[in-house]
């Protein structure tokens, strides 16, 4: 999404991911190809997610939308449309590798 980073990834501070901030109903994209592996809201803390899987290592979560417009099981490609920012307009942005948070902007430049 276009937008403010306005909380950046600390592992020490238990910060896994970034928190971008942008405006109500903001489109959401795909930061890489890949498929779908989660959509839902049954991960406490994290609002309606999505998680894609781009490789055997890399996956990115996409939590706090308002609404998902991708499903289980679906390709994406990258800048692929997924969700809708909710009415705070914050996004929180995550990048696993090899299941260890790493951080997102490094993947994003």
């Amino acid at each position: 999404i276009d937008g403010q980073v306005v909380e950046t990834f600390n592992p020490d501070k238990l910060q896994k991911g970034i928190k971008i901030k942008s405006s109500n109903g903001t489109q959401v994209r795909a930061a890489a190809p890949g498929h779908v592996v989660y959509a839902g809201s049954g991960l406490r803390g994290y609002g309606r997610l999505i998680i894609i899987k781009h490789s055997d290592i890399l996956l990115s979560a996409y939590a706090n939308n308002h609404k998902l417009l991708v499903s289980v099981g679906q390709s994406v490609t990258q800048a692929d449309v997924i969700s809708n920012l909710g009415v705070d307009g914050t996004m929180y942005f995550e990048i696993r590798k090899d299941g260890d948070p790493v951080n997102p902007i490094s993947y994003l430049k």
